[in-house]
């Protein structure tokens, strides 16, 4: 009998010993678990996280001199021929569309499109816009989106923003609004290059044929 009675204390003290372990690895309820501290180094993209936190986001600078920083960095897949069509699928995929518009055109957010910018067009700037977001609305997709992928936008974005031609090739945004010449329907053609397919607008508005 004392043996059994033995057996049984034995197993309640092991007993309580593992929920006494187990307690001890649960967070007590409304505590604030310790901030996880980023290391620059453990960043692994294309461009090393010291370059890419020395791209200034103005041309601002002290005594007009830049140096120490790197406001030209090149995109790493500047050099690969499908980067372009990859990062226009990742636009509409990633639902840039939803606040750029088709084609950045302009919506809520602005047009991407016509050769202006906010926050520069140097290839780091529009990578850390997309990564880091911006005050004015932009989120931060850089927790989200894998290094590739923020690149690949990059190339598409500069793809379409490229300064266009007096005659051809000038955004439909809504703010601020829209000249006098017409950005190709992307629902009726998706192509990273839409000014190749843009016509100016006649000043009545009509189109050839009525």
């Amino acid at each position: 009998m004392n043996k059994v009675r033995c057996a049984i204390v034995i197993i309640i003290i092991a007993a309580v010993g593992v929920i006494v372990a187990a307690l001890s690895f649960i967070v007590t309820p409304g505590a604030t678990p310790a901030p996880q501290q980023m290391d620059a180094a453990a960043y692994n993209g294309a461009i090393s996280a010291d370059q890419l936190l020395r791209v200034p986001v103005t041309g601002i600078y002290p005594g007009g001199n830049p140096a120490g920083l790197n406001p030209d960095i090149p995109n790493p897949l500047a050099n690969d021929p499908d980067a372009v069509v990859r990062g226009m699928k990742d636009f509409d995929a990633f639902n840039c569309s939803g606040c750029h518009m088709a084609n950045a055109g302009g919506g809520m957010g602005p047009a991407l499109s016509d050769g202006t910018w906010i926050y520069r067009s140097s290839p780091a700037n529009i990578y850390l816009t997309i990564a880091q977001g911006r005050s004015a609305g932009m989120p931060a997709f850089g927790a989200m989106l894998p290094d590739r992928t923020i690149w690949e936008l990059v190339a598409y974005i500069q793809s379409i923003s490229r300064e266009p031609s007096t005659t051809f090739g000038t955004t439909v945004s809504a703010h601020p609004p829209s000249p006098a010449t017409e950005q190709v329907p992307a629902n009726q053609l998706k192509s990273p290059t839409p000014w190749r397919f843009t016509e100016p607008v006649p000043p009545n508005g009509a189109r050839p044929g009525g």
